[in-house]
């Protein structure tokens, strides 16, 4: 009896540090997180990934393995920008750890003040432009701008930053991801690279 009785609280003791496990790594993940958004990423992104800098793209809730690649583009140098220097130190789990802390934020979105100019980039998103052979933004990005794990979730990013990134794509300035969407943004106008950007603005 005493062994069988000892063979049980064995096994529970067992099943505790398995099932403990996993709730120990997540905390560490979000030690490790922390402690990078407080020293580096909130002066520019937040603390909440919500940027207040319209420079500055907004990384709540954007997708976990997006973030993933732009970092390790950043620290490698295949995407060139201000995030090089931030990015290079970064390892592998703090990368991940990064990842997971923004990603799991609440979305954020813009209050549109030009509703008409927005409906302008409704339609290029919605509809592209057969005139000039845009196709839709949606057929990538989602019909809410929701993204995917290979492409990133625009809605409700800052409406600068959207711009500014579609002009890189339209000049080439863009190091990397560039090959499809500098296609589509080189036919862009001026005024549709805004509308757009001022669209996706008010998404969420």
């Amino acid at each position: 009896m005493f062994r069988l009785i000892l063979a049980l609280c064995l096994l529970n003791l067992f099943n505790y540090t398995v099932a403990a496990e996993p709730d120990s790594a997540q905390e560490n993940t979000s030690d490790i997180a922390l402690t990078i958004v407080q020293d580096k990423c909130q002066h520019c992104h937040g603390m909440e990934g919500e940027a207040s800098n319209v420079l500055y793209p907004r990384l709540a809730g954007q997708h976990n393995q997006y973030i993933v690649k732009q970092l390790q583009d950043f620290r490698s140098g295949a995407r060139k920008g201000t995030m090089n220097d931030m990015a290079r130190d970064l390892t592998d789990p703090e990368i991940l750890a990064l990842a997971s802390y923004f990603s799991s934020k609440p979305t954020l979105s813009h209050r549109v003040r030009n509703k008409e100019f927005a409906q302008v980039g409704w339609y290029i998103f919605h509809r592209g432009n057969e005139y000039s052979d845009v196709p839709a933004c949606s057929s990538c990005h989602g019909e809410n701008g929701e993204g995917s794990d290979k492409l990133p979730r625009i809605a409700g990013q800052h409406k600068r930053y959207v711009a500014d990134q579609l002009t890189e794509f339209h000049n080439r300035e863009r190091t990397n991801d560039n090959s499809i969407m500098h296609s589509i943004a080189s036919k862009l106008t001026e005024m549709e690279i805004h509308a757009v950007s001022n669209y996706v603005s008010g998404l969420k």
